[in-house]
């Protein structure tokens, strides 16, 4: 029976690699469709959101299971608690990326984001590629000093992001209101996705250490 258990904890911890891979390759796309006004590659990238969708639930139900005829306790039942948490928040990265998608896709053929706030939005776009990359690698690895590094990408999207409103409350902001509202929104999607990266990050953390890190308060 204990051998089946730890396959079965080894299952949640490669779902959860797999889902933190597709999301990963989501945020990569919907933020090239952004740059590009590809409606094609959008397309893509809400159409695979409901593989995310499907290996989350399963990865859940998986979860409960053995929750249920497992009875794990001590460091077992954090990791399967932490994987439930875990997943949700990597669902939820799937999500943002779709919504990015969604807003290239709704604006085609015209580039949904105006020239003056692109270069933001290009720095927070590699900021949360480079997040939704180190979060796999931290599942895969355990290694604690990318949860570091992607506390450090969040904080300067918190500031990218704080820049976007300073921008559209400008007296020479002159955007129709469509654009201000895709911009604000396209900022917003961006730096939750950063958030939720922390939140695996701080869960991996404590499972590892099995202390929770004050550093993160407030994030994710």
């Amino acid at each position: 029976m204990r051998k089946v258990f730890q396959a079965e904890l080894a299952q949640i911890g490669d779902e959860l690699t797999e889902i933190s891979s597709l999301v990963s390759q989501a945020i990569v796309n919907a933020t090239n469709a952004l740059e590009t006004a590809d409606t094609e590659l959008a397309q893509e990238v809400i159409a695979n959101d409901a593989r995310i969708d499907f290996l989350q639930n399963d990865l859940d139900e998986r979860a409960i299971d053995v929750l249920a005829l497992q009875g794990p306790v001590a460091s077992d039942l954090r990791m399967i608690v932490g994987a439930l948490r875990m997943s949700a928040s990597l669902e939820r990265m799937g999500d943002l990326a779709r919504h990015v998608a969604q807003i290239t896709r709704l604006r085609y053929p015209d580039h949904a984001l105006p020239e003056a706030v692109r270069p933001t939005f290009a720095e927070m776009a590699q900021l949360d590629i480079e997040i939704a990359k180190k979060v796999t690698e931290l599942l895969e690895t355990r290694d604690l000093k990318l949860a570091q590094d992607i506390q450090k990408a969040n904080s300067r999207i918190d500031e990218l992001h704080a820049s976007v409103f300073t921008t559209i409350a400008a007296p020479d902001w002159d955007a129709p209101a469509p654009t201000t509202v895709d911009v604000t929104l396209a900022s917003r999607y961006f730096e939750r996705f950063a958030d939720h990266g922390v939140s695996v990050s701080r869960k991996v953390t404590y499972l590892v250490t099995g202390e929770w890190d004050p550093s993160f308060e407030g994030l994710g």
